[in-house]
C-alpha cells in the first residue's frame, strides 16, 4: 500500500506534542491526486491521545476505493482503523478532501466545489471544539463540556475498551467484492453473529445469557465483552482466554469472525484472545457459491446437478435461480452435507417433502435444510434459503438434510437425459407389447395346433 502523509500535524505543537481537541474554526485540506494510482493513501493525523503506545490518533485520509478517491474522517489505535466516517457511506471526491469545524459548531467534510459529504449535525449546538477522549471515542463538545456528539453512537466493526452498545444496535463489515455483509447484533435476548443478504439474514453464531433474561446492553471490559440487563445485573459475559487487558472487539471483514484483541508488547501489534469460531468449516463464507467445506477443511463444489456428475473442483453458480413451480423445478438432497447458516424457521413439525415443496413454489429460494428432530433440536424444523452458502461436511445420522434447487429440463444435457429416459420408457413399452404379442401368439398357435390335432383324431379313429 502506498500510503503518503501529505501533513503531519502534529508538528505544528510546541516540542512534537500532539493535541487532542481543535476549535471551531479549524481546517484542513488534503489534495487528492489527478489520476487514479490503486492503493494510494493520503492521511493527515490532526489528533493524539496522551498515553502510551499505542495511542489513538484522528486523521483526515483519502484513500483509493473502486477508481474513486473516497475522504473520510477516521480514527487509529496504533495501526488499527477502529472508526471511519465512511463505514456505513463513502464519500467520494476530487480535486480536494477538506474537513472543517464551522462557526456555528458543525464538524464536515467536503470536496470538490464545497460540496458536503459528511457531517456531525450539531450546527447551533454551542459547540466548541472536537475532543479525542484517552478511550478512543472522538466528541464534540460545548462550552460546559457536555457532549453534542460522538463517534461512539455510530459502531463500525470495532468495538473499544469500555464502549457500550445498547440492545438493536449492531456492528457491521463488508467483504470485499460482495453485496453480503456481515453483522453482529445486540438483541433483547441474545448476542448473535448473521450474514445479510438484501432483506434476508442468516446467523451462524450466538450467545444467550442464562434462564432467558433481556439483555438491555453489552460493554466490553478489560476480562471480556460483559451482558447486562440494567446498568448493574449482569447477566453473562465472554471471557478474554489471556491475562493481558483488551482494547477492542472486532468483527472481521473477511471472515465474519467475532474475536477479542489485546496488546503484545513484544509483537508491537494486536493479538487475537478468543474468537467466537475455532473451525474453517463453520465460517459463513469459507468456500465459494455451491461449494462444501469438507473434513479436512479444503472445498468441493457442486457440479450442474441436473447432469448427475456430483462434485467436483469447479463450482457452478445460479444453478438453483431463475425458475420455481414443480412443472420448473425440483429438489436434490445432499448426502451428508449441512449448512450453518439459520433463518427463520418456515414450518414447524413439517415432513422433509413439504419442507423440499416450500421451496420449490417460492421463486426466491434455492436451498432448504430440513432438521428431522433427531439432532440438537427436538422439533422438526424447515428453513428456506435465497444462496447456497454456508455448506460443510457432517457425519450421517445428523438428523438435518440439505436440498438444492435444480431445474427439471433447462440445460441440453438435461434434455438429452431427460429425452434418453422418455426413449427408453418407448422401447420398453414397444419390447413389452411385442413380448405380449410373442406370448399370445404362442398360445393362440398351441390353441390351433391342438384343436387341429383333435379334429384329425376324430376324423381317423384307430
Amino acid at each position: 500500500m502506498k500510503l503518503f502523509l501529505f501533513v503531519f500535524l502534529c508538528i505544528l505543537y510546541t516540542y512534537g506534542y500532539c493535541g487532542s481537541d481543535v476549535h471551531i474554526g479549524y481546517r484542513v485540506i488534503l489534495a487528492v491526486p489527478m489520476s487514479y494510482s490503486r492503493n494510494f493513501t493520503g492521511r493527515a493525523f490532526l489528533m493524539e491521545t496522551a498515553q502510551m503506545a499505542p495511542k489513538f490518533r484522528a486523521a483526515l485520509s483519502v484513500e483509493a476505493v473502486e477508481q474513486k478517491y473516497s475522504c473520510s474522517l477516521d480514527v487509529f489505535l496504533g495501526d488499527v482503523k477502529v472508526w471511519s466516517s465512511g463505514h456505513l457511506s463513502k464519500f467520494y471526491t476530487t480535486e480536494k478532501c477538506v474537513i472543517q469545524l464551522t462557526r456555528d459548531g458543525d464538524l464536515q467534510l467536503t470536496g470538490q466545489k464545497d460540496s458536503v459529504g459528511w457531517r456531525s449535525g450539531t450546527s447551533g449546538q454551542g459547540v466548541e471544539r472536537l475532543h479525542l477522549l484517552r478511550t478512543g471515542n472522538l466528541v464534540l463538545v460545548d462550552g460546559l463540556n457536555l457532549i453534542k456528539w460522538q463517534s461512539f453512537n455510530f459502531p463500525t466493526d470495532i468495538m473499544l475498551w469500555g464502549q457500550r452498545l445498547s440492545s438493536e444496535t449492531r456492528l457491521t463489515s463488508f467483504p470485499s467484492n460482495s453485496s453480503l455483509f456481515y453483522s453482529f447484533e445486540i438483541q433483547h435476548d441474545k448476542i448473535a453473529l448473521y450474514l445479510n443478504s438484501g432483506k434476508r439474514k442468516y446467523s451462524y453464531w450466538e450467545y444467550k445469557p442464562s434462564k432467558d433474561r433481556n439483555l438491555t446492553f453489552v460493554e466490553l471490559a478489560s476480562k471480556g465483552i460483559e451482558l447486562y440487563s440494567d446498568k448493574h445485573s449482569r447477566i453473562g459475559q465472554i471471557t478474554s482466554q489471556r491475562l493481558e487487558p483488551l482494547r477492542f472487539l472486532a468483527l472481521g471483514t473477511n471472515t465474519g469472525n467475532l474475536g477479542l484483541y489485546y496488546y503484545s508488547p513484544d509483537k508491537g501489534n494486536f493479538e487475537a484472545s478468543f474468537q467466537a469460531i475455532n473451525t474453517t468449516c463453520d465460517l459463513p463464507l469459507a468456500c465459494k457459491p455451491y461449494g462444501i467445506c469438507t473434513f479436512s477443511n479444503a472445498c468441493s463444489c457442486i457440479r450442474l446437478i441436473t447432469r448427475g456428475e456430483g462434485l467436483n473442483s469447479d463450482c457452478d453458480e445460479g444453478i438453483s435461480e431463475g425458475f420455481c413451480g414443480r412443472n420448473q423445478a425440483d429438489m436434490l438432497e445432499l448426502q451428508s452435507v449441512s449448512s450453518v447458516l439459520r433463518g427463520i424457521p418456515q414450518g414447524l413439525n413439517i415432513s422433509k417433502k413439504v419442507c423440499a415443496g416450500l421451496c420449490i413454489e417460492d421463486c426466491n429460494c434455492v436451498a432448504a435444510l430440513y432438521s428431522s428432530g433427531t439432532g440438537d433440536s427436538s422439533l422438526q424444523e424447515c428453513f428456506l434459503y435465497g444462496m447456497v452458502r454456508g455448506l460443510k461436511q457432517v457425519n450421517r445420522g445428523s438428523g438435518l438434510s440439505y436440498m438444492v434447487k435444480f431445474p427439471k429440463e433447462t440445460s441440453k444435457d438435461h434434455g438429452k437425459s431427460s429425452g434418453l429416459k422418455k426413449w427408453v420408457l418407448v422401447v420398453v413399452g414397444v419390447v413389452d407389447g411385442l413380448i405380449i404379442l410373442l406370448v399370445l401368439g404362442g398360445i393362440g398357435y398351441y390353441v390351433v395346433q391342438k384343436r387341429r390335432r383333435n379334429t384329425s383324431d376324430t376324423r381317423n379313429p384307430t
